[in-house]
């Protein structure tokens, strides 16, 4: 294991430079043997950009803390069925599907940085405590940033659960090199059995990676489904708005319900590429053809400039404007409650 400094993380991988950070494997159409890229796009945000946003930010001051709702309120519908998908924050849900344990993107630290003592600090805690888990069978990353690949998190449910660790190529080692176990990698369109019942597939979403200032785009980022019974849950990662929702409903036209980031959005012009708006997640929603969906990556950390109650109010807004549509779209697509838990007939 790399030597570590005071707070409980090595000195290369804040500058990304490690050797086990750097990917090796055939070009392919997002790929160039060096970087991932989006296929339909490449373009990205500079250096400049991110001091453009800086100087002129006008970010609306966020809450120090909020309280979580003791008892959330679960909508009748949701009340019987064999598929549970409950709201942890941010990105991190426990999906209960076949049998199986499931987390995504699970971040149970205080902040979203390499550091204990600066970047983001939560104003929420988790829905659902780390003690109070499951037993957790299998784990998803969708890509390596820091509010979605947590080691220190990752590195408990592996100690306590002995779980399977699913990330983006170029990931693993990361993880290994900070003790984590049973780590496996996948490309976009693969498939992995978690079990005869239970299988997951990887997928494309539009974004980037990086851990450190050198090591931009050496991972891939994606989606994932989780099929079960022929049908869907489909976890949309971090992401912009893009082809890739259309590619996966192709693929898999049978989501049963979909988890969609509805926040962290602004400015839209320096956002809009890797991050979507609630107007944006409901194309998503439908260019996926699913039943349901919830939303996610909000009311968390303050990632960007908009206020913490912004993306519920604002995808309220949206479904309101559908007109003959908005109330079905009310009832389809949920802003959930922190430790709130949806239950699924498939």
């Amino acid at each position: 294991m790399l030597k570590k400094i005071g707070f409980g993380i090595s000195v290369l991988s804040v500058f990304g430079l490690s050797s086990c950070r750097s990917y090796k494997g055939p070009v392919t159409d997002h790929f160039d043997g060096d970087l991932f890229y989006n296929p339909w796009s490449r373009y990205q945000t500079t250096f400049f950009d991110v001091m453009k946003w800086k100087l002129t930010a006008k970010t609306v001051e966020w809450p120090q803390s909020v309280k979580n709702n003791p008892f959330p309120v679960i909508d009748p519908q949701y009340q019987q069925g064999d598929v549970t998908v409950s709201f942890i924050n941010h990105a991190s849900f426990l999906i209960q599907v076949g049998g199986l344990n499931i987390l995504s993107d699970p971040v149970f630290s205080e902040r979203t940085s390499p550091f204990s003592f600066a970047g983001p600090k939560r104003v929420r805690e988790p829905g659902i405590a780390f003690d109070a888990l499951p037993r957790i069978d299998a784990v998803l990353v969708s890509h390596n940033h820091y509010d979605h690949m947590d080691l220190s998190s990752l590195q408990k449910i592996s100690d306590k659960h002995s779980a399977k660790i699913i990330v983006p190529l170029g990931d693993k080692g990361w993880l290994e090199s900070d003790g984590v176990k049973n780590v496996d990698q996948m490309d976009w369109w693969e498939t992995r059995e978690l079990s005869p019942d239970v299988k997951v597939h990887f997928a494309p979403a539009q974004h980037w990676s990086a851990r450190g200032v050198t090591d931009k785009n050496k991972s891939l980022w994606g989606s994932f489904l989780i099929e079960f019974k022929g049908k869907m849950i489909y976890i949309a990662g971090d992401t912009g708005y893009g082809p890739h929702f259309r590619m996966a409903a192709e693929r898999f036209p049978s989501i049963e319900v979909a988890l969609i980031p509805i926040g962290a959005y602004e400015p839209r012009w320096f956002m809009k590429y890797a991050h979507m708006n609630p107007e944006d997640s409901l194309k998503a929603f439908r260019d996926l053809g699913a039943k349901k969906a919830i939303g996610m990556h909000f009311g968390c950390w303050q990632l960007t400039d908009e206020g913490i109650d912004e993306p519920a109010e604002d995808l309220r807004k949206q479904m309101s404007l559908a007109k003959d549509e908005a109330e079905d779209l009310k009832l389809r697509f949920l802003i959930p409650e922190v430790g709130g838990t949806y239950h699924y007939q498939f």
